[in-house]
């Protein structure tokens, strides 16, 4: 076993490995990783990759996700620039991760944990069910967190969160050549919109992510052209700010679209149904110590070039996290100047950004742990 670990010679075996419909290849090199480097990883019965290191006070996560989204994109390397599917989201923010918790000493001045989850892109099933107390000696949830995504190195304290869901109308059919014989569902749709629109006039943005945002996306109603329609839905995504909940939410906005429709009109407001939790708003005060100590490591390793304190402008599994002060961070981007990376076919990573990101990551681990 070789005693420096190269985050790159990781990556460039990581990006190669389709993990957008299975994980298992991708976990299985994971484990093998970490074993070889005496970390006695632990898989616990929702596929999440856990492994400690060190003991006592703080005890801080270390947080990423190994599947990525489809199709495919093949691994090419251009001089710095590493592409492939997972290059950037978040197979380059895991090999950073690797490499400062690997650097952990196994003392007492802190525990920092591994925690690796399967389901990221979808459901986050793996994060939904984490409880790091399955890890031996492990008795605790984390004090804080860093879940490891493209930030492009800037330190990232909170992000909206996103809910979904449906506006039921119900009337009565009708004839149409009777119209005020029934109850007009899609009629009743322009009252419903109305309250959509305004839904968050009276509300303060946040300091941080600026307004919620509230947007109808598709609509559904109605059948037969010469009859009174007595169905109508809305689907409505939700951008959420803190401190409003997914169950806030569904409870005001029924209210409000209840309000603005005509008597007779039903109104039901239901979430769109999934197997875990929405990934809801969260915010981390800017003087906590990881926000400091990371912030001040990526300014050093980029000589001021980011390290920057920021919003991040997509919703990740950080919110299952909090309240514990926890930040996003990671080497890549979402986008840049000419489009999408995250997501793209264009998928890349620049390796000397992994490498400071591995270097600010394990600067800030030894400063919280002093």
């Amino acid at each position: 076993m070789s005693d420096a670990f190269d985050p790159i010679d990781f990556l460039e075996t990581a990006v190669p490995i389709d993990s957008h419909e299975d994980v298992t290849e991708m976990r299985e090199f994971l484990v093998q990783t970490l074993a070889d480097r005496g970390a006695d990883p632990l898989v616990d019965d929702a596929g999440n990759t856990l492994a400690t290191r060190g003991a006592g006070s703080p005890h801080i996560v270390l947080n990423t996700h190994i599947d990525t989204v489809s199709p495919h994109v093949p691994y090419e390397r251009d001089g710095d620039v590493l592409r492939g599917r997972g290059s950037c989201d978040a197979k380059g923010p895991l090999a950073a991760l690797l490499a400062a918790f690997f650097a952990v000493d196994a003392d007492d001045s802190g525990r920092v944990t591994l925690a690796v989850t399967p389901d990221e892109e979808v459901y986050s099933t793996g994060a939904a069910a984490l409880d790091l107390t399955v890890l031996p000696d492990v008795e605790t949830a984390g004090d804080c967190y860093i879940v490891s995504e493209p930030t492009g190195l800037d330190v990232c304290t909170a992000a909206k969160g996103r809910f979904e869901g449906t506006v039921r109308l119900s009337g009565q059919n009708a004839h149409a050549a009777e119209p005020d014989s029934g109850v007009n569902a899609v009629a009743a749709a322009e009252g419903a919109l109305a309250a959509i629109r305004e839904f968050d006039a009276e509300r303060d943005p946040h300091p941080d992510l600026g307004p919620a945002t509230l947007t109808p996306t598709v609509i559904e109603g109605g059948g037969a052209t010469n009859q009174v329609p007595a169905d109508c839905a809305l689907t409505v995504d939700r951008r959420s700010v803190p401190p409003e909940s997914a169950d806030e939410f569904r409870a005001a906005l029924e209210a409000a679209v209840d309000d603005a429709t005509p008597p007779g009109v039903g109104v039901a407001f239901d979430l769109t149904e999934r197997p875990t939790p929405f990934l809801e708003a969260f915010a981390t005060n800017p003087d906590a110590p990881v926000v400091r100590h990371l912030s001040t490591a990526a300014e050093r390793v980029t000589d001021g070039d980011a390290g920057a304190v920021r919003p991040f402008t997509a919703a990740t599994e950080a919110s299952y996290f909090a309240p514990a002060p926890t930040v996003v961070f990671g080497p890549g981007v979402l986008a840049d100047d000419s489009g999408p990376v995250a997501h793209a076919d264009r998928e890349y990573v620049r390796v000397a950004e992994v490498e400071r990101a591995a270097t600010a990551l394990t600067d800030a681990l030894a400063a919280l742990r002093s």
